[in-house]
């Protein structure tokens, strides 16, 4: 998909209300509760959170978020595709956009915490195709069998090779 926009999200739109919903009611359904890490609404809005919706055309095809966790080290968060418009594209080029944005605020690491469920192959699949490598649990997650951490230094950008 070439025309997709990617927008900095204020979460006051009523769509993104329902994706993220969505998505919160996917990640129960296929995850144990102790081990669903996915934000609500509220939680996206905190301060140390960015978040962008991705949009092709006025439809809402998208989003991520970046978590920061410290001066050097962000998390990635919220990664969803909508349904519709899976196997297009669309999450690596928001993965994309999310890692050039991480680089560009001077983040030397992103990591992330995503489930271990044969749901979560394309994600995994995806990860690793940018580069992300598997990791101990960060940042206040502990041991799950039911979550993948992964790690990605910024300097290192296999897509760009």
């Amino acid at each position: 998909m070439t025309d997709l926009t990617m927008r900095v999200d204020d979460l006051s739109d009523p769509r993104i209300a329902e994706f993220l919903a969505d998505h919160l009611r996917d990640m129960h359904a296929k995850s144990p509760p102790e081990s669903v890490h996915a934000l609500d609404l509220a939680a996206l809005k905190q301060p140390d959170i960015t978040f962008w919706s991705g949009w092709h055309n006025e439809a809402l095809v998208g989003c991520g978020a970046l978590k920061r966790l410290d001066a050097g080290h962000v998390e990635l968060k919220s990664m969803r595709t909508s349904p519709l418009h899976r196997r297009k594209g669309i999450g690596a080029f928001i993965l994309r956009f999310i890692l050039s944005e991480a680089r560009q605020r001077g983040y030397r690491r992103m990591s992330l915490e995503t489930g271990s469920m044969s749901y979560f192959t394309p994600a995994h699949r995806l990860y690793a195709a940018h580069g992300f490598l598997p990791c101990p649990p960060f940042e206040g997650y502990g041991e799950d069998p039911n979550s993948v951490f992964m790690t990605l230094l910024l300097g290192d950008d296999p897509v760009l090779r």
